[in-house]
């Protein structure tokens, strides 16, 4: 494992206020040792590494790919696709709006070489999503943010409450909201099955084995009339 990691270990332990001695107590060395590896002259062993993803709570692959995952902004993700109405009736599907997220942190990554949200996307049978949406869609409902409405078929269909239409999508920007409405223009007359479909042929979900977390330097391998 390299040492290219050292800048977001950094930004992590200072973003949630650790000083380099206490993590290098949990790591089990000293802190000249500890600096050194923020430094980026001095590598993580594979059982340091295990403990420094414990510690901030982030998989290995991630420290490896130095990306870290924006919980917050992958809601905030979520809920720019239902303002920027994806439906007509402001409602969109559980299952659409999943694959509507993928679409804007893949097609983000095609040009800027990074995803909007971090996230590590699954695949699974209705395509790919990240282990942590179905707990973001309950923990929006929770907070009064969203409203979730079944349908005789069985679906759920996602809109957005009133008083959350109050509050500002800080951590979205301007450009990655123009992707996002752009994605959502195209998608808007489509139905669940269109979209599952069209994520499915993509090379990223397609070559893949189940269960596989999909790398995002597959999708540079895709025209670009079939990224989104």
């Amino acid at each position: 494992m390299g040492n290219s990691y050292s800048k977001m270990i950094k930004d992590l332990r200072t973003e949630k206020g650790f000083s380099q001695s206490s993590i290098a107590d949990r790591l089990g060395m000293s802190r000249p040792s500890y600096v050194s590896i923020e430094q980026g002259k001095r590598e993580l062993t594979f059982g340091e590494a295990e403990k420094v993803s414990s510690i901030f709570g982030i998989s290995l692959d991630q420290i490896e790919n130095r990306v870290v995952p924006n919980y917050e902004k992958y809601k905030q993700m979520i809920l720019s696709y239902i303002r920027s109405a994806s439906s007509k009736d402001g409602k969109i599907p559980k299952t659409k709006l999943a694959k509507l997220v993928y679409l804007a942190d893949f097609s983000w990554f095609y040009t800027h070489l990074e995803s909007m949200s971090g996230m590590q996307y699954r695949k699974i049978k209705h395509g790919p999503v990240p282990d942590v949406y179905f707990r973001a869609i309950d923990e929006l409902f929770e907070d009064g943010q969203i409203s979730i409405t079944p349908t005789d078929d069985g679906a759920m269909l996602i809109s957005e409450t009133r008083n959350a239409k109050k509050n500002a999508l800080t951590l979205v920007s301007k450009e990655e909201q123009k992707l996002i409405e752009k994605i959502s223009v195209k998608w808007k007359s489509k139905n669940t099955k269109e979209i599952v479909a069209f994520t499915h042929n993509q090379l990223p979900y397609a070559i893949c084995l189940d269960n596989e977390i999909i790398p995002y330097e597959l999708i540079t391998q895709e025209d670009s009339e079939d990224v989104y």
